[in-house]
């Protein structure tokens, strides 16, 4: 289970079972287990697993069938695209009901002509289909041939950060920023899908108008050399931050006076709700579920993709946002985006009073 949305979702879930009569487990289908997994098994979460052999894996179907028999298993919910494969092959013929959960898609989406076959009969096998967004549910009619009546959509779940203003307030000196001096930021995997070179392009048509403004980057990944050449080009190095990875960036996002999301491609982005959930207003691009996560001109700005003159007068007008603002952010995520309310509308798709129910997942 490698640290990133999906992932994050599953650990919700196993922690929202915790007042409810559910018994869950987790089946990895890959190696290794993770940080997040490790961290699920030491809190008392049964985890098995076997990682999967290039190719169809007649094996692992098997060995996950022998495992649903084993345990008795009432409700096998997959994740993600390959899960479902092998989570709905293992259980057909048995009582355990199938339920598959699209997380996200890759970009540029496509398709492939043998799924036009493969998935219908996999869908015959499967009690329930959920997105984490109308646009990913659009996205599996479109491209993976599955029927919308079939679909229903489950938004993504969290537990609401709690402000910490006074660990933000000794970062904000640490890094020598001044008390006046807007902040805006980002939180996520430095990957080309999330596109931070449009955001330092925008950034440095911020920095025109706002000259000591400061951009925070947290994360690590494959683009960080290219986002560091960037940074040099468009002389922003004394503006910009990197602090790499971090485990708990609660304070970094607290300091940020808007958060931003520059992404090609989005599910439903964790951090973004964590932003909204500390009120933050968010500049985002209109890709996958962030419209339907951000209301544009209410809750923050909602832009078109690849635009940075777009995004940067984007983040200037968010700047001006007002504490009426920042309540009404925090109303839309408690009504729509709690770790409860996504819990809930699992456990009715679950619909049974004492469930032993595992999780098919993908571990990176």
């Amino acid at each position: 289970m490698r640290i990133g949305g999906t992932e994050q979702v599953i650990r919700n879930l196993v922690e929202a079972t915790d007042d409810r009569q559910l018994v869950v487990s987790i089946f990895c289908i890959e190696e290794p287990l993770g940080p997040w997994g490790e961290e699920l098994r030491k809190n008392g979460t049964e985890i098995h697993g076997r990682p999967r052999s290039p190719g169809v894996d007649f094996q692992l179907i098997l060995a996950l069938r022998r495992h649903v028999q084993a345990q008795n298993i009432d409700v096998v919910h997959c994740h993600q695209y390959t899960p479902w494969v092998y989570g709905a092959l293992a259980s057909a013929g048995l009582k355990s009901k199938v339920i598959f959960t699209e997380h996200g898609r890759f970009y540029p989406d496509a398709s492939s002509p043998k799924r036009r076959y493969v998935n219908p009969v996999l869908a015959r096998l499967t009690d329930h289909i959920t997105a984490i967004s109308a646009a990913t549910k659009q996205a599996l009619v479109d491209y993976e041939f599955l029927n919308a009546s079939k679909i229903d959509v489950i938004y993504n779940g969290i537990k609401a950060l709690q402000p910490e203003p006074a660990a933000a307030a000794q970062l904000r000196e640490k890094l020598g920023i001044h008390s006046a001096a807007p902040i805006v930021g980002t939180i996520a995997r430095l990957d080309p899908i999330k596109n931070h070179l449009m955001m330092l392009e925008a950034f440095r048509i911020v920095l025109n108008a706002r000259p000591d403004a400061r951009l925070l980057l947290v994360g690590d990944g494959e683009e960080r050399a290219r986002i560091e050449e960037k940074i040099k080009a468009l002389e922003l190095s004394d503006a910009v931050v990197m602090p790499g990875y971090l485990t708990d960036p609660t304070a970094w996002l607290e300091l940020m006076n808007v958060y931003l999301l520059s992404s090609f491609s989005e599910g439903t982005s964790m951090t973004l709700l964590e932003a909204m959930s500390l009120g933050k207003p968010c500049v985002v691009t209109a890709v996958g579920g962030n419209p339907e996560i951000v209301k544009d001109q209410i809750t923050g700005s909602v832009v078109e993709s690849d635009n940075a003159p777009a995004f940067a007068n984007a983040i200037l007008t968010q700047l001006t946002a007002t504490p009426d603002q920042a309540a009404k952010i925090k109303q839309r995520f408690n009504e729509l985006f709690t770790q409860r309310a996504m819990a809930e509308h699992y456990a009715k798709l679950y619909s049974a009073s004492e469930t032993t129910a595992t999780f098919t997942s993908e571990s990176k």
